[in-house]
């Protein structure tokens, strides 16, 4: 029997690179493509092309008429840090607009078979989540639309592209919405990590009775969920016949400043919480699963607790691995 063949766009990129690996171990025949290597290892893919996708002449070279499977999760993103200063909007639109207009051109050209696409939970109004006890983020709730950030808008323009092409043209798509998948091998330091890893390695940092800064009031809520649990996710929705968008994320929201805590525990610290001002985004998001839970018969396990014990050590390591190299 023939292996299946799966494109992975992105694949140098966290979740991309998982996404690599969960499918060498199904048996699929997978190409990989971003514009750099997975930064904290070597790449699974068979086959791994360095290329930048914004340019019609990349997909020319990666995407086949054989292939079975599109994966497409490469954007120009990262945390608050990056999304919400405003300095970093027009790269942001552009470059990921760029990426999704030639991916569904292409997988349309090319007759890929299906295509999974990485919407965000950005998309969803921000008039929607300025409560941080009672967020409303059900997939319906998307429209009027409102995001708060230009990178939410983005998503919804490349969420309407696909459908779009899928009603013309036939192109068999499906689409999620993430909600802060975290875990190792994710960004850490930079500027474009999210608040898991941010936090990890602050607390990582710092000796026991120490301080560490957290943006806003650190009362603002989110529901983080743990990568291996985003794959399995995806996997299941790409074998499923439905199109999406729905959510991937955790129901178990907690506040920033909650989260501090429990890597605390994790750490065997005393760390004292000084609130800053910072960007920080709505006031509250969290995962609804009632749609994922009828379309999959599946919904996510992991407690946020177990999904940091897992990445607490990883992130330590690369913190002492770094300051070792700078010694």
């Amino acid at each position: 029997m023939t292996a299946k063949r799966a494109l992975v766009c992105g694949a140098g990129g966290f979740i991309g690179s998982h996404m690599v690996r969960r499918l060498r171990a199904e048996g699929y025949w997978v190409r990989g493509s971003d514009l750099k290597y997975p930064e904290f290892g070597s790449s699974e893919a068979h086959d791994f092309v360095i290329a930048d996708l914004r340019l019609r002449e990349s997909w020319e070279a990666i995407l086949d008429e054989d292939m079975d499977e599109v994966y497409q999760f490469a954007a120009d993103m990262g945390g608050a840090g990056y999304i919400f200063t405003g300095e970093n909007d027009a790269h942001v639109m552009h470059n990921s607009a760029m990426i999704n207009l030639h991916a569904a051109d292409f997988a349309v050209q090319r007759k890929a078979k299906k295509i999974f696409y990485s919407s965000s939970a950005c998309m969803y109004p921000a008039y929607n989540q300025e409560d941080p006890n009672n967020p409303k983020c059900a997939e319906e709730t998307a429209y009027p639309a409102a995001p708060d950030s230009e990178y939410g808008w983005e998503k919804l323009f490349s969420e309407r592209l696909y459908f779009a092409f899928s009603r013309n043209f036939g192109l068999n798509v499906r689409v999620a919405r993430f909600h802060n998948i975290f875990g190792p091998e994710g960004t850490w330091r930079g500027g474009k990590e999210k608040a898991p890893a941010a936090l990890i390695r602050k607390i990582a940092e710092q000796p026991d009775g120490g301080t560490i800064e957290v943006w806003g009031d650190g009362q603002q809520t989110r529901s983080f969920l743990y990568i291996d649990e985003c794959i399995e996710a995806v996997r299941r929705l790409m074998e499923s016949s439905f199109p999406g968008p729905v959510n991937i994320g955790s129901e178990e929201m907690v506040t920033i400043n909650q989260m501090a805590g429990m890597i605390m525990k994790i750490a065997g610290k005393k760390i004292a919480i000084r609130n800053v001002p910072g960007p920080t985004g709505v006031r509250g998001r969290n995962s609804d699963n009632r749609l994922l839970r009828k379309e999959l018969g599946w919904e996510p396990t992991m407690s946020l607790y177990d999904g940091l014990k897992k990445t607490y050590p990883w992130i330590e390591g690369q913190l002492w691995k770094s300051l070792r190299k700078t010694a």
